[in-house]
């Protein structure tokens, strides 16, 4: 059987893992076997830290929209429960974008869900 020398592919593979773990401390940087754990782990955290991610946008849209509303006198809350009886369906992330850059178009939302909250809502009591 012919003699297989692996450097070539060895090398690269290691070049693509120095690529990875640059940055890294300690010997995790520039040894092997720590870089190929460290990687591992690194990889695990950027997945879960993604999910965490849109979970932090969505609270940060909700401080938004909670502290515009303090000017209306209404919880947040509320005022959600109050949009889904009035069928508004405009997500968090405009709503909140709105209160920062539209007042005017987030009040007009917020008098219309507070307009229609009671009529609705005895209504489908009385259902």
């Amino acid at each position: 059987m012919p003699r297989v020398k692996r450097a070539v592919i060895h090398l690269k593979k290691r070049r693509k893992l120095w690529k990875k773990v640059k940055g890294f401390k300690g010997a995790r940087k520039n040894t092997i076997r720590l870089a190929k754990t460290a990687t591992l782990k690194a990889g695990v955290h950027a997945y879960v830290d993604r999910k965490k991610k849109k979970r932090t946008a969505r609270a940060l849209w909700q401080i938004h929209i909670s502290a515009a509303l303090k000017e209306f006198e209404i919880s947040y809350s509320k005022f959600m429960g109050a949009m889904k009886v009035a069928n508004i369906e405009v997500d968090r992330k405009i709503l909140s974008d709105l209160a920062a850059n539209n007042q005017a178009i987030f009040a007009k939302i917020v008098e219309q869900a507070k307009a229609a909250k009671p009529a609705k809502a005895v209504e489908q009591i009385k259902k």
